[in-house]
């Protein structure tokens, strides 16, 4: 199982979720986005139909009568109804239901690090567990810091 966290230092969560949500999709994965927040849910729902004017990314807020044949969930809690074996935390709160995925991603910005760091170290325990932690360079790149 394969953790990676996402720490968001200059772009915000709808540039690095877009790319990573594209991915998945296209190694012919599932993912479920989580988030508790309904604002937030629907924004990346809006999102995920217009970040590119060329195309856009089949989805569909849970809850709906099709969600098992959704490649993309967005959802408030971590039950993949579209068995999704990816899980993409995206309002900075660790849960470690994200633990029975094959591989998770999990975002936080400033305001989340001190949560980031204390899930960090508690899986760090954990046997079978695998983890990546990507930052920013100068640049905007993605780079593996540990």
């Amino acid at each position: 199982m394969q953790v990676d966290f996402y720490h968001l230092t200059q772009q915000p969560l709808d540039r690095v979720l877009t790319r990573i949500a594209e991915r998945v999709v296209e190694g012919g994965g599932r993912l479920l986005v989580v988030t508790n927040g309904e604002e937030q849910r629907v924004a990346i729902d809006r999102l995920l139909w217009t970040y590119t004017p060329e195309s856009f990314l089949a989805h569909a807020l849970a809850g709906g009568e099709g969600d098992q044949a959704q490649p993309i969930l967005i959802a408030a809690d971590p039950a993949p109804a579209n068995a999704a074996r990816n899980i993409a935390l995206a309002d900075g709160v660790w849960r470690d239901e994200a633990l029975t995925f094959e591989r998770a991603f999990h975002f936080f910005d400033a305001d989340r690090i001190a949560e980031a760091r204390i899930a960090w170290k508690s899986l760090a325990e954990r046997d079978g567990i695998e983890r990546r932690y990507w930052k920013q360079n100068d640049a905007g790149r993605w780079e593996q810091a540990a």
